[in-house]
């Protein structure tokens, strides 16, 4: 008999948790896939794939409890064998709203340690209120974030695993190389919020304009209005994409990618990269070490200065960058692509629905 899966996400904006996520809903036919979300927004269209779509219509966190009201109304109704729920808003509704008779298993989808949320007492006390409240197993998507979810909140650990972030490795193909001409090409790839870090970019390039090195961002975010303003006032070489659907067939015009965030969980945007063999410049931030190991070259993101130089040397040491990148390809494939996702994925699923009986 087929099981059904409640899969319960806050909304489906193009992120990377939510990219990951509706990834995961096509290859999982093996069970009845419900999707329950908080807020209405889908980026995906078409893209999604499941049985049954629900939106409770109640996304601030005030109004957590009366979601979860909701959404034990939808449990009782389709009696899942098992809720999964994705980020911290969901992960408090779905803890207070899985009956006790039904397995629970939340994702954290980042190192909370540097989460503005997570620095307010409130939000912090949500949390362990609501672990204790409801027993689940959690996924983490690296060793940190699992490191620094139970050393911040000082929680007694239950049934946890690591499931890396993944790429669909089919979807991207580049012969490594670079482009001629006399601009150097950079790309970075993420919404535009503060975590991204694009100021520490825009200050950068301050430094940089007259030099040949433009860079190109796509996303989008709270950010944009003001990002654009800057860019226009200080007249760097830095263009605004917005965001796009087709990234794996866009990245190959550049030479290099970079990323300055202050704190990510897996980035995906960074396996996209690997995977289709472009050069990283990166934050020195745990996550990206843990990803990337000595795939990547990293860059203080308390000193610009120091940023300009090795964006310097990436330019003029290409052929050093062209081996980081097949080497970065080839982590890719050893670690983290769709097939390595999903195995593990199914393991979870049975392991939690087996400790059920």
């Amino acid at each position: 008999m087929t099981k059904t899966v409640i899969h319960f996400i806050f909304n489906l904006n193009r992120g990377g948790a939510e990219t990951m996520f509706v990834h995961v809903l096509k290859e999982l036919n093996e069970y009845h896939n419900i999707v329950v979300t908080l807020q209405d927004d889908n980026g995906f269209e078409n893209e999604l794939v499941c049985e049954k779509y629900i939106c409770l219509n109640h996304g601030r966190l005030r109004s957590f409890p009366v979601a979860a009201l909701k959404l034990r109304k939808v449990i009782k109704k389709y009696k899942p064998d098992l809720v999964h729920s994705h980020l911290p808003v969901c992960n408090f509704v779905a803890r207070l709203a899985t009956p006790s008779g039904i397995p629970l298993i939340t994702t954290i989808h980042t190192s909370i340690a540097s989460i503005v949320d997570y620095q307010k007492w409130y939000f912090r006390t949500i949390e362990k209120l609501t672990y204790q409240f409801k027993k689940s197993t959690l996924i983490f998507v690296s060793k940190r974030a699992m490191k620094d979810y139970f050393s911040l909140l000082k929680l007694r650990r239950n049934q946890s695993y690591i499931l890396y972030t993944f790429v669909d490795i089919s979807k991207y193909h580049r012969k490594p190389s670079f482009h001629s001409g006399d601009v150097f090409r950079v790309v970075s790839v993420g919404s535009l919020r503060s975590a991204k870090n694009y100021n520490f970019l825009l200050e950068a390039f301050r430094g940089l304009k007259n030099n040949n090195i433009e860079l190109t961002i796509y996303g989008k975010g709270p950010l944009q209005e003001k990002l654009h303003a800057s860019i226009n006032e200080s007249n760097v070489k830095i263009i605004l994409k917005g965001q796009v659907k087709n990234i794996h067939e866009v990245l190959h015009q550049y030479d290099l990618f970079v990323m300055a965030s202050i704190y990510e969980g897996f980035s995906l945007s960074v396996l996209e990269a690997m995977a289709v063999q472009l050069p990283l410049l990166l934050s020195d931030i745990n996550s990206f070490r843990e990803q990337c190991e000595n795939c990547a070259i990293y860059f203080d993101i308390n000193n610009s200065n120091d940023f300009i130089q090795k964006l310097k040397y990436c330019r003029d040491h290409k052929e050093h960058l062209l081996e980081k990148a097949k080497q970065a390809h080839e982590r890719v494939i050893k670690h983290f692509t769709l097939e390595h996702h999903m195995a593990g994925l199914r393991k979870i699923y049975l392991e939690t629905l087996n400790s059920k009986m």
